[in-house]
């Protein structure tokens, strides 16, 4: 994992869309059904939105019904971190990019074989890197 990426508010804003600052910087969420992510199927890597580290596989997404993209486990340990959540009246788990600290969700004990882990991330969280022929 690279050196972890620290930026003031203000560069944060420059850098990222109002929605994105929103979810990375401010914990949001966006609506079900609504992200550009939730039913995607391409081959390839998501990136976190905010810093560009890889997270997430393709190969480790499935359709779990909720509207947001779900990964049954994250690419590499160490690549997020994990933290109690009890806001909204729930006792949750907060998942954020290691490096640079983003929300980018919340991990859940209901998804499938392996892992049975269920990691709901917003699509406004994530970047798209397509998988380059002869790398699949």
């Amino acid at each position: 994992m690279s050196e972890k990426i620290v930026r003031s508010e203000e560069e944060w804003r420059r850098l990222l869309t109002p929605e994105q600052y929103r979810v990375l910087r401010e914990g949001g969420t966006e609506c079900a059904f609504t992200g550009a992510y939730w039913d995607f199927k391409g081959e390839g890597v998501f990136r976190c939105a905010g810093c560009g580290a890889a997270l997430f596989s393709t190969n480790a997404k499935f359709n779990s019904g909720t509207g947001w993209p779900s990964f049954f486990e994250a690419l590499e340990q160490g690549r997020i971190t994990a933290l109690p959540d009890h806001s909204h009246g729930m006792v949750r788990t907060e998942v954020r990019c290691a490096r640079c600290d983003g929300h980018l969700g919340h991990l859940f004990d209901d998804g499938p074989l392996p892992t049975r882990q269920r990691y709901c991330i917003n699509s406004a969280a994530l970047v798209f890197d397509a998988a380059k022929e002869g790398q699949r």
